[in-house]
């Protein structure tokens, strides 16, 4: 980890000298004021287009796209382009870094917001607001609120996806609960006399003290106890916003309350032992052979057809359902948070485009199309007639869409309408995607806030994490809560992270 911060750092060294003196050389022309979207007239040859991101994709035909490419070939003929996709998921970072600093720039990067803001500081990327006007098919796509997630001091530096939804929430075994004569719980006090009786009381009938209550990956196991005391335990995403006020978690008195009630759980024995280091799958092996009864997972873990079959040949009785949200002593009940300035991967620029209206003009006009719902229903699902057909407002995956749009995902540039495009791909799912869309959580702002100088963010998180879990094992006292929060602002410069966050919320209307 650290050899690769390292490496990190240099190529980030590298790209605020070669590439600033790169840039500084492709100042602004009067080429690069925007000309407009959609071309009238076709270009004589297909404009080149590179887009890279960290992505893998296996189609039909094996790993990497399949021979027949029908959406990039569609595109193509559609658009007038030759589009490349550039897909890594080996160190694309370091890759994506050091071929920006040879000016080897692909002309789409997928990026997270932490690696647009510093590009962005690095003077490398295009500005997007004076394109915005162009981009009326994408805006309408996207949301003109969710817009604004790109912008970064104050220039849209990216242009995000449209929004997923959160999803996960406990899943129970409604036959252990039925073999034992127990209610559903409700409440977080229930959740816990039921994760002991699943402990305690052998709910599989063989015999043995072979069971455990509660399993999943690391503290988000425990969201939706944090969430009934109205906090969260996610390190990169503490600041929740209520009724136009934020409270960072870590500074809400209801988080010891919140700690000191999982330390319970795991002093009871009746969780994992082993939640803070379990992979997704360990997880599931543990609740799918019938050793756990309820485990933090999304419908997209435990219910997919394929996953049922999984856990229905090792235990043929088992009935995984849904929970609600437990309530907490004071009636909150959120199944986790949800950040509503999170949009996943953006679409960001090099500033070089600058210099290539027409490549820019192109650009702009694949993202307006597949923001359309001809070209949205091409990237999410294939060809029309081929690999779904319509009637009326509803899509239908055919057999041959199930067995070769798979990879479709990639071309998503600006996002897919979410909740439909899970229900229509997943049509023996939809209810379990729609029950946990609907759950209520806990709203955070933390990816709206541009990382201020001074703050390790990397290094704080880190910190905090650390610390939460001695509490939850009881190797750090509660009653030391209070040095944890003087040293996360001494040793980690934690309030001008706070600080920035005030700041920076009521600068973009959230509070007042």
């Amino acid at each position: 980890m650290r050899k690769s911060m390292r490496k990190n750092a240099t190529l980030a060294i590298i790209l605020s000298t070669s590439l600033l003196a790169a840039c500084s050389n492709n100042s602004s022309s009067p080429e690069t004021t925007p000309t407009g979207g959609a071309s009238s007239k076709p270009a004589a040859a297909p404009i080149k287009i590179e887009i890279m991101q960290d992505e893998t994709v296996s189609s039909a035909d094996g790993p990497g796209f399949p021979k027949d490419d029908f959406i990039k070939n569609e595109l193509n003929k559609k658009l007038n382009i030759d589009l490349t996709m550039t897909l890594d998921t080996s160190d694309y970072l370091a890759k994506l870094n050091t071929r920006m600093a040879g000016g080897n720039f692909p002309d789409v990067m997928l990026l997270m917001k932490e690696q647009v803001q510093q590009y962005a500081q690095n003077g490398v990327l295009l500005d997007m607001g004076p394109y915005l006007d162009k981009l009326t098919d994408y805006k309408k796509f996207v949301g003109a609120d969710d817009v604004k997630k790109g912008v970064v001091s104050g220039k849209q530096y990216a242009l995000p996806k449209a929004p997923g939804f959160a999803t996960n929430t406990y899943w129970i075994r409604k036959d252990w609960l039925d073999k034992l004569n127990l209610a559903v719980p409700t409440t977080v006090d229930e959740l816990f006399n039921v994760a002991k009786a699943f402990t305690e009381n052998d709910p599989d009938g063989n015999g043995k003290k072979d069971t455990l209550g509660i399993t999943g990956v690391g503290i988000d196991t425990f969201a939706p106890v944090f969430g009934a005391y109205g906090v969260t335990p996610s390190a990169a995403t503490l600041t929740v916003l209520n009724k136009d006020k934020i409270v960072n978690s870590l500074y809400d008195p209801a988080m010891k309350d919140a700690l000191t009630t999982v330390k319970k759980f795991i002093d009871a024995g009746v969780v994992d032992p082993e939640f803070m280091s379990n992979k997704p799958n360990t997880s599931k092996d543990k609740a799918f052979q019938g050793k756990i009864g309820i485990i933090f997972d999304g419908w997209s873990g435990i219910i997919k057809d394929t996953t049922v079959k999984i856990w229905k040949q090792a235990n043929p009785n088992a009935d995984w359902i849904q929970l609600t949200a437990p309530k907490g002593p004071n009636g909150l009940q959120y199944a986790s948070k949800v950040d509503i300035a999170s949009t996943g991967k953006m679409l960001a620029f090099p500033k070089a485009l600058e210099k290539q209206p027409e490549k820019i003009n192109k650009i702009i006009e694949l993202l307006n199309y597949v923001s359309t719902t001809e070209g949205n229903r091409l990237v999410d699902y294939g060809l029309k007639d081929v690999h779904y057909k319509v009637d009326g407002d509803k899509i239908t995956i055919t057999e041959q869409g199930q067995k070769e749009s798979g990879y479709s995902f990639v071309y998503q540039f600006t996002g897919r309408p979410e909740l439909a495009y899970l229900q229509t791909k997943f049509p023996a799912q939809a209810k379990y995607i729609e029950f946990e869309k609907s759950l209520p959580r806990l709203q955070v702002i933390d990816k709206f806030v541009d990382m201020p100088n001074g703050y390790n963010k990397a290094d704080a998180e880190r910190f905090i994490q650390e610390k939460l879990t001695e509490f939850i094992y009881g190797k750090t006292p509660i009653a030391d809560y209070d040095k944890f929060l003087t040293t996360l602002e001494g040793s980690f410069n934690y309030k001008v992270y706070t600080d920035a966050v005030t700041k920076q919320a009521k600068d973009l209307g959230l509070t007042k």
